[in-house]
């Protein structure tokens, strides 16, 4: 069954990325020329979603603003046609698809964001991209594109992951696994924020999960944790797992963490690598800093 849909959590806080955060939603900093959130976007309608629902919370206008139009902008650049690129920039957030919005009023973790997307999504599989995680796979197959693949030939819900370095295995989860194939293995148990004892390999969910529409009384069913106030949705996934099943892919492609200030340094210094307009000119840059450190 072909993936339409995908919700897009954006609600989170930014404390990681404070003070940048504090009057920018952390989604909305820069990646060279366009906000981390349309890359994500830009993600989805790749792997043939044509509905999104961003969620989101109170301060966090400017997503919406993003994916509007902007018609005095646009009449400014539109009879210039010197300004022809850009006005075509400015149009493409608009027309990408579909996108909608709904706020989480209530601060209750990734779960109770997830949850809110229920009459959204109705009863069909629908994939979720971290609104924390930009990815990329140049000259390759988009990561969300991947799952999607792999959702439609074995009907399981599945989420990308990535090995991650031990010692930072605590920060994400673990994964109990099995392989199936080279870079897809079946889910048997999954571990939000592992003590060292607890670690079960160091493959953890790095932002792409495809689901189907279960998860919602999934979700239901789990219970919250009484320290956070939260439910985990590591836990209703893997209920997930034990009921219908659960694939991990081991996905071609890097994640960028836009929480982290490192992850979106690296973020902007490798796609300005690449970067048709600049990558050339900012190459020779980095060739001549390399020469000074």
């Amino acid at each position: 069954m072909k993936i339409k849909k995908a919700i897009i959590p954006a609600a989170g806080l930014g404390t990681r990325v404070l003070p940048a955060s504090k009057s920018i939603p952390k989604e909305m900093l820069n990646i060279v020329d366009r906000p981390a959130i349309q890359y994500i976007v830009e993600e989805a309608v790749a792997a043939g979603i044509e509905d999104i629902l961003i969620i989101t919370n109170r301060g966090k206008g400017a997503i919406e603003d993003h994916f509007d139009h902007s018609f005095e902008l646009e009449a400014n650049l539109k009879g210039n046609e010197s300004k022809r690129k850009i006005y075509e920039d400015v149009l493409r957030p608009a027309n990408l698809c579909n996108v909608y919005f709904i706020r989480q009023k209530e601060t209750r973790g990734l779960a109770h964001a997830i949850y809110q997307a229920r009459s959204f999504v109705g009863n069909e599989p629908f994939a979720i991209l971290y609104g924390d995680d930009v990815t990329a796979n140049p000259g390759g197959k988009g990561v969300l594109a991947q799952l999607c693949d792999c959702y439609e030939q074995y009907g399981k819900g599945i989420v990308g992951v990535k090995e991650v370095p031990r010692k930072d295995v605590s920060k994400y989860c673990s994964l109990d696994i099995t392989p199936v194939t080279d870079r897809l293995m079946d889910v048997h148990n999954i571990i939000e924020k592992p003590t060292e004892d607890q670690i079960m390999s160091c493959y953890a969910i790095l932002g792409r999960v495809v689901v189907p529409p279960v998860i919602f009384d999934l979700i239901e069913q789990t219970p919250e944790d009484p320290k956070a106030h939260e439910v985990y949705f590591t836990d209703s996934l893997v209920m997930l797992a034990k009921q219908q099943g659960l694939q991990a892919l081991d996905f071609e492609g890097v994640r960028f963490d836009m929480g982290n200030k490192l992850g979106i340094m690296k973020a902007n210094v490798e796609v300005a690598l690449q970067h048709e307009e600049i990558g050339e000119d900012f190459k020779a840059y980095i060739k001549d800093l390399a020469k000074t450190l």
